[in-house]
C-alpha cells in the first residue's frame, strides 16, 4: 500500500518537474541562453516523466518539429506505462 502511494507522489512530482523543465528550456531558447540538454529531457522522460515532457512540448510549442522528440517521447510514455503496470501488479 505504501509503495503505491509513494509511487503516485513520485509520478506526479517528476511530471511537474518535467513540464516546467520544458517551459524553462523554451524560455532559454527565446532568450538565447544556455539550454537544458536533450540528455536531461530524455532522462526525465525515462524516469516516469514522459507525460510531463510531452505536455510541455505541446503547451509551449517546444521541440515539436524534432523527430527525435515526437517519436521517442511517446515511446518513453509507453515504457513508463509498462513500468508502472509492473510495479503496481507484481511488486507488492
Amino acid at each position: 500500500m505504501k509503495l503505491k502511494f509513494y509511487l503516485i507522489i513520485y509520478i506526479v512530482l517528476i511530471n511537474i518537474i518535467a513540464f516546467f523543465t520544458m517551459k524553462s528550456d523554451k524560455n532559454k531558447a527565446i532568450k538565447q541562453k544556455r539550454r537544458t540538454s536533450e540528455k536531461t529531457l530524455f532522462s526525465l522522460a525515462l524516469l516516469l516523466g514522459g507525460i510531463g515532457i510531452y505536455a510541455g512540448m505541446f503547451k509551449f510549442r517546444h521541440k515539436t518539429k524534432h523527430p527525435k522528440f515526437t517519436i521517442l517521447i511517446p515511446f518513453c510514455i509507453f515504457l513508463n506505462i509498462l513500468t508502472i503496470y509492473y510495479i503496481f501488479n507484481y511488486l507488492n
